[in-house]
């Protein structure tokens, strides 16, 4: 969880995330995009999709069935909703 608040924090522990991937429940991801608030990983048709609120960090993995742009859509909304309640 610590290269998670780290990369998100930016700087030189977000372009790790670059070359190193993301190692999250044991398993690494490949970061193929980094944006404000956002992190995108893929493991062959797996992904992740982690945003940072106020006060949470959401991770979210979804699997092969799952459109990666619908999960993605689904993170940020809720990232959004909780920041407009103060999280």
């Amino acid at each position: 969880m610590q290269n998670i608040v780290a990369a998100l924090a930016g700087g030189a522990a977000a372009d790790k995330l670059w070359t190193e991937g993301l190692h999250v429940a044991g398993e690494r991801f490949v970061v193929f995009k980094v944006e404000g608030r956002s992190i995108y990983g893929r493991k062959g048709k797996d992904g992740i999709v982690i945003a940072k609120t106020t006060q949470a960090i959401i991770v979210s993995h979804y699997g092969e069935n799952v459109v990666a742009g619908n999960a993605a859509q689904t993170v940020e909304n809720l990232a959004d909703y909780l920041v407009g309640l103060g999280y």
